[in-house]
């Protein structure tokens, strides 16, 4: 998978980050989601790769970067925390400046990244997400029962460990279905990549610690924002499944111009992966959002 694209790993400030890098043109770094790895740019990976250069990196806990100690508060799992390795990541390949297109968790690395690091994120998509912040503060039964895992991962260690470690693989592939539009097809290998990292005992523990740092020290940060009037600077594109719960359940954009000063978007046919399930249109979107550049 990602042919053309070669892998690496750097070090930053003592934890691995593993990404893959490739393409030309101004720098992209793409961010994935709850419960993949950076495989899930696949389909999308090829179509950017001629107009930028793309880099695409394993979140804190997840797929093959490092998974350090958590502590009482989450904090090493905060998208604070995650967002530093990211920004760190860039600066040690020589990227002063670029944009950001994150999906799911990615999505909220990404705002993270774009509010501690504004002079570094030129513009951010955002994929099938409202803020964090705001989806707990509207959270009604409907929102509770389709994001289950919400409050399911939060749970106190070790318990939704144990349940998931269970079988894994089974959960991993119950809850990509659940998300998913009717019809919708993952690629073998790049399941097959899911399931071999998210069958890591110590993936499956970081991921709740990144759940549960959502629920507590990430919303801290977002309501210290939210508190000081500050709001993220860089144009932002919010893009959703017409078919999955964040846009039936949200007023996206309302919800992100209430973070952000510039923000556009709109609808993709699909369910919630819409790297793989419509890449052609989320493409087609971006392209237009990202432009040409150059962003320094």
């Amino acid at each position: 998978m990602l042919d053309g694209f070669h892998k690496d790993r750097r070090e930053i400030d003592g934890v691995a980050v593993n990404f893959r890098m490739g393409g030309e043109g101004p720098p992209v770094l793409l961010l994935h989601g709850y419960p993949q790895t950076h495989a899930m740019w696949h389909k999308l990976a090829p179509l950017m790769a001629p107009h930028y250069t793309l880099v695409m990196a394993d979140l804190r806990g997840y797929g093959d970067s490092g998974k350090p100690p958590t502590d009482a508060r989450h904090i090493p799992y905060s998208k604070r925390a995650m967002a530093a390795d990211l920004a760190g990541l860039m600066a040690d390949l020589g990227f002063a400046r670029f944009a950001v297109v994150g999906h799911d968790r990615g999505g909220r690395v990404g705002h993270r990244l774009a509010a501690d690091h504004g002079d570094r994120v030129a513009r951010l998509a955002v994929l099938d997400i409202a803020p964090t912040e705001h989806m707990y503060r509207l959270t009604d039964m409907e929102f509770a029962t389709g994001y289950y895992h919400w409050f399911f991962l939060i749970q106190p260690a070790d318990m939704p460990e144990r349940m998931i470690g269970a079988d894994p693989e089974y959960f991993l592939r119950r809850k990509m279905g659940h998300w998913s539009a009717d019809g919708a097809v993952f690629d073998a290998a790049a399941m097959a990549e899911y399931v071999r990292c998210f069958s890591m005992p110590e993936t499956i523990h970081a991921s709740c610690e990144d759940y549960r740092a959502a629920a507590t020290i990430d919303l801290e940060h977002d309501r210290a924002d939210m508190a000081a009037g500050r709001r993220l600077t860089c144009p932002l594109l919010a893009l959703w499944g017409a078919r999955g719960l964040v846009g039936r359940k949200f007023d996206v954009l309302a919800a992100w111009r209430e973070r952000a000063e510039n923000v556009a978007g709109g609808t993709v046919d699909c369910g919630h992966f819409l790297a793989e399930e419509s890449p052609d249109d989320t493409f087609a979107r971006l392209r237009e959002f990202l432009g040409d550049g150059p962003w320094d």
